[in-house]
């Protein structure tokens, strides 16, 4: 397998990249202030099932398909746009009543909230090709199974994300928290998550 000295140059990348705000960043933050501690882990960690899709694909060589086949990208980007607008929608929609009443059920149960992770990771092509550029960068063929190589990398960033991601989780909920005391605010958060989503949307659609 991998040496010490490999995986840790990988996790200082891995550090520095989870450090970096992005969409899924944004996703488990506003995700987190609308619903919840519970639901800002569970969209983390649907967002770290996407990190081993891709790195699954990466193993099986699928994402070269998006270099040789520049179609095959643009219909995996407008599909992603076309959810995300379906979340911004329903965001938009929220009255807010989760965080008035914080006894009361979720507005999106943990399992609705873990496939919206993952499949916000997943239907971004952006994210399959960066894992195309940085997981070989640290494959050593003479090392072993390279595809056993991919998933230890994959966990390595998965594991540094959780501990990121999950201390903005537990940050968030404060606000969250505070914003219910405040009935002027009610709607705050599902407003905050549909701009997201849909600034998500807006930025995979046209951006090339």
């Amino acid at each position: 397998m991998l040496d010490p000295s490999t995986l840790a140059l990988f996790a200082a990348a891995a550090l520095a990249l989870s450090c970096t705000p992005g969409p899924d960043m944004l996703l488990i933050l506003s995700r987190s202030v609308a619903q919840g501690r519970g639901a800002g882990f569970a969209s983390l960690f649907g967002a770290m099932a996407g990190i081993y899709v891709h790195a699954i694909a990466v193993a099986l060589g699928l994402s070269e398909l998006f270099r040789a086949v520049p179609i095959a990208y643009d219909a995996v980007r407008y599909a992603g746009a076309a959810y995300l607008l379906v979340l911004a929608w329903g965001a938009f929609r929220s009255t807010g009543s989760t965080l008035a009443t914080p006894a009361a059920a979720p507005a999106l149960s943990l399992g609705a909230v873990f496939r919206q992770g993952v499949l916000t990771n997943v239907l971004n092509p952006k994210v399959a090709l960066f894992a195309l550029a940085l997981f070989p960068q640290f494959v050593r063929p003479e090392a072993g199974h390279v595809a056993l190589q991919i998933l230890l990398l994959a966990t390595v960033l998965n594991v540094i994300s959780l501990a990121v991601n999950g201390s903005l989780v537990l940050g968030a909920t404060r606000l969250s928290r505070a914003a219910a005391k405040r009935l002027r605010f009610r709607r705050a958060p599902g407003i905050a998550l549909g701009t997201v989503f849909t600034g998500l949307a807006l930025r995979l659609a046209i951006d090339r």
